[in-house]
């Protein structure tokens, strides 16, 4: 995909990884809101130990750094969140696949509120450790910076109307934040969405191209192939001894293949064995 181009009017493509993180969110936001209609006290019961509360994440809700991006304040926030997703995620999905957008996305999401939930500790800029934050924004400033980072040059259109290259619109996405975090309204939610664009940095910097799982995936067959490549060799020599005791030469390459004995005499300037 070009770094920069005209803006296109046309809606992304609605699928694949994009489609199921949209899916997991909408799901979620409606099993919610059923469960405080049909049950106001079983959601009282549930809602503390969903939403993000460092106090609570450091007596063992560790589950807390993922659920809380699962819980949306209200459908205004919710419809918001959704459609930057989805504009931002379908570009990053189509360069670089959905199981890399995937990982940045949780990334992000997990590693955001890790860093939150120790900064609050802290108490800068007001910050105390028993406030909550929820919302799927975390995990969107990891997908932002990482469009700010792969295509600064294109250009998108802020709300539908203010034509800006990516990068000034991730900038002036920060920025909020930042004046937020300054102004003490919702000090550990704005600290949440820098830390969730930080995790999104440090995820394109320094993951493997196409992902962590994708890397794993290929050091663990590399170990493997060289584990069997010991074995094939360690068989050759074996072979070897056992031929040369029967009084008879076989030979095997460096990697324990075998080796034809007329290819051993053929003359490699020779050409005339070649069609």
């Amino acid at each position: 995909m070009p770094r920069s181009g005209p803006i296109s009017l046309n809606l992304p493509s609605f699928g694949g990884a994009v489609r199921r993180l949209i899916l997991i969110n909408v799901v979620a936001f409606f099993a919610l809101a059923l469960i405080s209609w049909v049950s106001p006290g079983f959601d009282r019961l549930l809602m503390p130990h969903m939403v993000l509360e460092p106090l609570a994440v450091m007596h063992g809700e560790v589950w807390q750094l993922a659920t809380y991006s699962l819980v949306n304040p209200g459908i205004l926030s919710m419809v918001f969140a959704m459609l930057t997703l989805w504009f931002t995620g379908s570009l990053l999905e189509s360069s670089h696949g959905g199981r890399w957008l995937m990982e940045l996305y949780w990334t992000s999401v997990i590693g955001g509120a890790a860093v939150a939930t120790a900064v609050s500790f802290t108490h800068v800029f007001g910050l105390r450790p028993d406030v909550a934050s929820v919302g799927a924004w975390a995990g969107i400033f990891g997908l932002l910076m990482a469009i700010a980072m792969l295509f600064g040059d294109q250009e998108f259109l802020l709300w539908f109307v203010l034509r800006l290259k990516a990068k000034y619109m991730v900038a002036i996405y920060i920025l909020i934040a930042v004046a937020v975090l300054l102004k003490q309204a919702d000090s550990f939610g704005a600290l949440l969405q820098l830390s969730g664009a930080l995790a999104g940095f440090l995820f394109v910097k320094f993951a493997p191209r196409r992902g962590f799982a994708f890397g794993m995936t290929e050091s663990f067959y590399g170990v493997r192939n060289s584990y069997y490549r010991y074995k094939r060799r360690r068989a050759a020599r074996k072979f070897e001894v056992y031929m040369r005791k029967q009084n008879r030469e076989v030979h095997f390459d460096e990697d324990g293949r075998y080796i034809d004995p007329d290819e051993l005499k053929r003359d490699p300037n020779d050409r005339r064995w070649m069609n």
